[in-house]
């Protein structure tokens, strides 16, 4: 009778990681890793890198950083040979130019802050009944009716 242990989240990550169709998280991890070594400033300057062709690209934030990360390039460099030596996913991760750009789209704490403005109709009319003995509660469901009214008929009509 074999013995069946369960394994952990990290040995599944582990297996799957080293699955051909799963390699774009091997360099996402790389990646990730090559910003988080990132002084705080040049944290907040990239949006994202990435590597193609033995080029370091790294999409910038806001164009206003170019010439100081400019300047910086061969920190660059530097960072990722020495992560190439001691981190074991980035290994296959070499680069001999960096080529800053401008993003086009925004960095995720940007978009997460946005307010997303629905574009579509309300489907509930509002009309239910309210069965609750608890005073606060029924209040709050009444709230929640005038709020569906006034989103079903923005006009009060």
């Amino acid at each position: 009778m074999k013995n069946y242990t369960m394994k952990s989240s990290k040995q599944i990550l582990s297996l799957l990681t080293h699955q051909p169709q799963f390699g774009s998280l091997v360099q996402h991890t790389c990646y990730q890793k090559f910003m988080a070594l990132l002084p705080p400033r040049f944290q907040k300057a990239i949006a994202f890198v990435y590597i193609k062709n033995d080029t370091l690209f790294i999409a910038l934030s806001h164009p206003g950083y170019k010439m100081e990360l400019n300047y910086n390039k061969e920190l660059f460099k530097e960072l990722l040979a020495t992560l190439r030596i001691h981190a074991a996913e980035c290994k296959a991760h070499t680069a001999d130019k960096v080529v800053f750009f401008n993003a086009k789209h925004h960095t995720a704490e940007e978009t997460k802050k946005r307010d997303t403005i629905p574009y579509y109709s309300e489907l509930s009319s509002g009309d239910f009944t309210i069965e609750l003995e608890n005073e606060a509660l029924k209040q709050k469901f009444l709230y929640t009716k005038t709020l569906i009214a006034k989103q079903k008929d923005p006009l009060g009509n």
